[in-house]
């Protein structure tokens, strides 16, 4: 049952992305999250933990400690915490047996596609969670080669971000040369589907100069694009035939973004492409190009929280889908980064 006590219990019930897994290292690692702050750890058999940063004593960031012998030492007057969370030693008492109340707030956390995911509903066991992670099907095909793109900070909403990555209006625009041009920036129609996660787009086409890092030529490419949570989104794309450097391309991308404040987002790409040949790199910086000629715009919308009212922005039918995400997220009862 979700707590109506938290300040955003909907968003609080989802998974979310906070770091990469690599950046993991020995000591404590301060993250945010829908406007709180965590503290990731990892003990002594790499399990990897995510606490509020707060020490219960006096408050202090517990991520300005250290970890030693497996367990989370606070910076302020060392008390040790061991993996459950529980306060097990404290320096000025070495007799003292801290009582159950003496002990960091916990959170349930896990890691997938190379990211460390944590749910802040409260009192749930690690793996669980009100709403499941999200789906990202390309990760069970081990026809592709999977990396990861990021992560990049962005001064705007996490549903902004995930509305222009449903957008393909924009790539004749904003993707100039790359994703789109200007003499054809025709969106045929399509068909969006809601579904209990949000909402599935298919049918969606668009010309594109060069809509992946072995393209030869100019092509008509065929998108699929699938909202899988209130921050999560999927496309996969298939360019027309002899299009590609590569036989067969096909590739499939997803966004997952951390809603670090209403205002302020952090967003991980992950890749999963018919490619094991290429330099990681090479295929990252594809995306990086993509993305940030997306993010001056995205940084510039007013307001940065995405307006669920109808009436607060114009539409027309090419943004069919970035309707049925609002939708989604109004019936969804989603508050945090909207208005």
């Amino acid at each position: 049952m979700l707590d109506s006590n938290l300040p955003h219990p909907v968003e609080s019930s989802h998974w979310h992305p906070v770091a990469a897994l690599a950046d993991m290292q020995a000591q404590p690692l301060a993250v945010q999250l829908l406007d709180q702050s965590l503290v990731l750890w990892r003990d002594e058999a790499g399990d990897v933990h995510a606490w509020a940063d707060q020490c219960p004593h006096r408050g202090a960031r517990l991520s300005l400690g250290r970890v030693c012998a497996g367990r989370l030492e606070c910076p302020y007057h060392g008390w040790q915490f061991a993996p459950s969370g529980q306060c097990v030693h404290v320096p000025a008492l070495p007799d003292f047996v801290p009582p159950k109340g003496h002990a960091a707030r916990v959170f349930a956390v896990q890691v997938w596609c190379e990211l460390v995911w944590v749910c802040l509903e409260p009192g749930l066991p690690d793996g669980l969670a009100v709403q499941a992670l999200p789906q990202f099907e390309a990760e069970a095909d081990d026809r592709l080669r999977k990396l990861n793109c990021g992560p990049y900070d962005v001064a705007t909403s996490a549903p902004r971000i995930v509305e222009n990555f449903l957008d393909m209006a924009h790539f004749g625009f904003v993707h100039e040369g790359w994703l789109g041009a200007r003499d054809t920036p025709e969106i045929p129609d399509y068909q969006v589907e809601p579904t209990p996660t949000g909402l599935v787009a298919s049918g969606c086409k668009a010309w594109q100069p060069q809509s992946n890092l072995h393209s030869t030529r100019g092509a008509l490419v065929e998108y699929r694009y699938e909202v899988s949570g209130p921050y999560t989104a999927v496309l996969t794309k298939v360019p027309e035939a002899g299009s590609t450097a590569v036989q067969g391309w096909r590739e499939s991308i997803a966004l997952f973004i951390c809603p670090m404040g209403p205002e302020r987002s952090r967003v991980w790409f992950r890749l999963a492409v018919a490619d094991f040949a290429t330099d990681a790199a090479q295929l990252q910086a594809f995306q990086h190009t993509i993305f940030t000629q997306d993010q001056p715009v995205l940084e510039s919308q007013r307001p940065a929280c995405l307006p669920l009212d109808v009436r607060a922005e114009a539409h027309t039918a090419a943004d069919k889908a970035s309707a049925a995400y609002r939708r989604f997220l109004r019936d969804a009862g989603i508050l945090f980064g909207t208005c």
